[in-house]
């Protein structure tokens, strides 16, 4: 982030906090200038997955009763991964250090983790909402080849290490995570993850500020109808406006892909993020995703997002991944005792 870019930053949070005032009515309603007061922290963690399984493939919506079981199930696997005696992580079969074996999360101890203990509100069998089978759309003929080209070049391959042969810009799927410069869940566009599923939304009259707890990146956003410029960027270029009471906005000009759908988009991604407030507890969050490189068509996503009570607090990601030098010794060492 630049001196000039971070300063402006500064001033937005410094205005949002003078022109927001306490009262009850503008906490939940509308702001002084008169929008749609959208501010505060929102948690989007949810158990919900993204497409709906195979096994509900005709049901669009839990019973209360199948809700309610998923949820004790997730509240007791969490208890019981508790409950366990410590014991040194065995990497699964598959070689993932990301997946311990029995169910456990592999290389950190399950407390760090808060993938949230319920479903989303309504009940919804995925957070997909369009296509109507809660399914992404198939990928195009050049996406697919694409990834399978990259499967087998990276076939015996951990997640977090280099393709035989190749160094920083060789990380895999996981690329852009492993070296911190963008979170797994944050996108753009946000999605559920492991941990940090938490933004702060502020506001002035003319811009916007969406500031995700991982990687602790803002994402500065004009209302006032200016012209992009076409500068590619890690989060792409933003640019929103009111539809009545709902915050639209749009986003291109990626730089490449993001962490979204772990790097499965392109920079060609084009967003539309719509923000609505459905009550003073509920913020919902619903995106369309058009990206006719990798999907043969486009398709929507929503999340009721929660208000939370906490701050945001600090994400020390290994800034600038001071350990990528060991992650690529590694990677040598391991390709000279394997005689490549």
């Amino acid at each position: 982030m630049t001196p000039r870019y971070f300063a402006g930053f500064l001033k937005v949070l410094l205005i949002s906090a003078l022109m927001c005032a306490p009262t009850v009515a503008q906490e939940l309603g509308r702001t002084p200038w008169g929008q749609p007061n959208l501010q505060g922290v929102w948690d989007f963690r949810t158990i919900t997955p993204m497409e709906r399984p195979a096994n509900l493939v005709d049901q669009e919506f839990l019973t209360d009763e199948e809700a309610a079981n998923l949820d004790e199930a997730a509240r007791s696997r969490i208890q019981d991964l508790a409950a366990r005696p410590a014991q040194r992580t065995e990497i699964d079969p598959s070689g993932n250090v990301d997946r311990g074996i029995d169910g456990a999360p592999g290389s950190y101890n399950d407390f760090w983790f808060d993938r949230g203990t319920s479903v989303i509100a309504t009940r919804r069998t995925s957070l997909v909402v369009d296509p109507a089978d809660g399914r992404v759309p198939g990928l195009t003929a050049g996406a697919r080849q694409r990834r399978d080209a990259m499967a087998e070049a990276r076939k015996d391959t951990g997640a977090h290490e280099p393709t035989p042969g190749g160094w920083v810009e060789d990380l895999g799927p996981n690329g852009l995570q492993v070296r911190c410069i963008t979170g797994f869940n944050s996108g753009p566009p946000m999605t559920p993850g492991g941990y940090n599923n938490n933004f702060q939304l502020f506001q002035t009259p003319d811009t916007v500020v969406l500031y995700n707890e991982m990687n602790h990146n803002p994402r500065v956003v004009p209302l006032d109808g200016r012209p992009e410029v076409g500068l590619r960027q890690w989060n792409g270029e933003s640019r929103g406006y009111w539809d009545g009471d709902t915050l639209v906005i749009e986003t291109g000009n990626f730089l490449r892909e993001t962490s979204f759908m772990r790097g499965g988009a392109s920079a060609d991604l084009v967003l539309t993020e719509r923000f609505t407030r459905e009550s003073a507890n509920t913020l919902r969050y619903r995106v369309t995703v058009k990206d006719p490189t990798t999907w043969t068509s486009a398709w929507t996503y929503e999340i009721p997002m929660q208000l939370n009570p906490d701050p945001i607090f600090e994400y020390a990601c290994h800034e600038g991944n001071y350990s990528m030098a060991v992650i690529l010794q590694g990677a040598r060492d391991k390709e000279a005792a394997a005689g490549r």
